[in-house]
C-alpha cells in the first residue's frame, strides 16, 4: 500500500468515526477490515494529526488552572469554583455548590466519611447536595461537636443530614472540641461512645474539611470552641498561619504542637494525610495563607476553592520559589 493509500484509508476511517459517529465495529464491517485493524488507523490519524481533537472550555471552567494547581502540589484533583466576585457570601455558595457536586458524583459504597463540625462550607455543601444511594456507609465526626446549645445545631445538622443524604449511619463525637486540660481529655477519652468514634479515625476513606485562618470564623467563634486571645497569640508567635479540626500549622505546613494541642478532641494532622481522599474546601482572602500551607505540607490531596484564591496561590507561587 502507497503512503497516499494509507493517509486515503486513515482519512475515511476517521470521518466514519468521527463525523458520521459510527462505531469502530460497523466500520470495520463495512470495510471488511478488522476492529484492531480501525483502533490502529485511527492513533494513527491523530499522530499524523489528520484528527485533532480541540476542546474548547466554557466561560466559568478553569480546567487549566486546576492542572497547574493539581501538578504543582501533587494533588488527586483540584475543583475551581467560579465567582462573580471576592464577595464571602458568594463564595460560601460556590464552593457549596461544587463541593456537593464532587461528593455526589465520587462517593462509593462502603466509604467511611469524616466531616469536620464546625465549617461553614461543608454546611453549605450538605444544603447544597442531592441524595446519592450508597451501601454500607458511615459519616464520622472529626472534630468534637459539643458546644454553645444555638451553634451545637449546627454541627450535630451537618453529621446527620449528610448521612441521611448517602443513606449511611451517623457517628457523633460527643464531646467538645476543646476542653479544658489535658487531664480532662484524657477523662473524656474513657467514655465508651468517644472511644468508638476515635477508633473509626483510622478507617476514614474520605475526609470533608475545612481550612481555618489562625482567627476563628464566626461559626466556630459562636460555638464556643476556640481559644483565648492569649492562647491564639503564643500559637501566633510558634508561627501558626491556620488549622484543620484546630490543628495548627505553619507557613510550611508543619503541625505546630503546643500544650493547647493536648486539649483538642478530634483527628490528628497525622490520620488526616493518611486519608486516601482528604478534600478541603475553603476559600476567600481570609484563609489564602493557611490554604498554601495546607497545601506545601501535602496535608490534604484534594482542593475545592474559589477561582480568586486559585489564580491568587499560582500567581504567589509564580513569584517565588516556593
Amino acid at each position: 500500500m502507497s503512503r497516499l493509500d494509507e493517509i486515503r484509508l486513515m482519512t475515511r476511517v476517521s470521518r466514519l468515526y468521527y463525523e458520521k459517529k459510527l462505531r469502530q465495529s460497523r466500520i470495520a464491517s463495512q470495510l471488511d477490515l478488522s476492529q484492531a485493524t480501525i483502533s490502529r488507523l485511527l492513533k494513527r490519524a491523530e499522530r499524523e494529526k489528520i484528527v485533532r481533537t480541540v476542546v474548547n472550555i466554557p466561560s466559568g471552567v478553569y480546567s487549566e488552572l486546576e492542572e497547574v494547581l493539581q501538578q504543582r502540589f501533587d494533588l488527586k484533583e483540584v475543583i475551581v469554583a467560579d465567582c462573580v466576585n471576592e464577595n464571602d457570601d458568594e463564595i460560601l455558595r460556590s464552593l457549596g455548590s461544587a463541593a456537593a457536586y464532587y461528593l455526589e458524583t465520587t462517593i462509593k459504597d462502603n466509604e467511611i466519611i469524616g466531616l469536620s463540625s464546625w465549617s461553614s462550607t461543608l454546611l453549605a455543601m450538605v444544603n447544597s447536595m442531592q441524595p446519592v444511594k450508597c451501601r454500607e456507609t458511615q459519616v464520622v465526626q472529626l472534630l468534637g461537636g459539643v458546644g454553645n446549645p444555638s451553634a451545637e445545631v449546627h454541627a450535630n445538622h451537618l453529621t446527620r443530614r449528610l448521612a441521611e443524604l448517602v443513606g449511611g449511619r451517623a457517628e457523633f463525637l460527643p464531646a467538645a472540641g476543646i476542653v479544658e486540660s489535658a487531664d480532662m481529655k484524657r477523662m473524656v477519652m474513657q467514655d465508651s461512645y468517644v472511644k468508638e468514634t476515635f477508633g473509626l479515625y483510622n478507617h476514614v476513606s474520605l475526609a470533608l474539611v475545612g481550612i481555618g485562618a489562625l482567627e476563628p470564623s464566626k461559626l466556630l467563634a459562636s460555638s464556643g470552641n476556640r481559644f483565648s486571645s492569649v492562647e491564639l497569640k503564643n500559637l501566633r508567635q510558634m508561627g501558626a498561619v491556620g488549622d484543620i479540626c484546630l490543628r495548627f500549622f505553619d507557613a510550611q505546613g508543619v503541625p505546630v504542637f503546643s500544650p493547647l494541642n493536648d486539649r483538642v478532641l478530634g483527628i490528628s494532622l497525622d490520620n488526616l494525610k493518611k486519608v486516601k481522599r482528604c478534600v478541603a474546601i475553603a476559600g476567600g482572602k481570609r484563609k489564602r495563607e493557611a490554604i498554601c500551607a495546607a497545601l506545601r505540607g501535602g496535608l490534604i490531596n484534594v482542593l475545592i476553592t474559589d477561582r480568586f484564591t486559585a489564580e491568587n496561590i499560582v500567581n504567589e507561587k509564580n513569584k517565588t520559589n516556593w
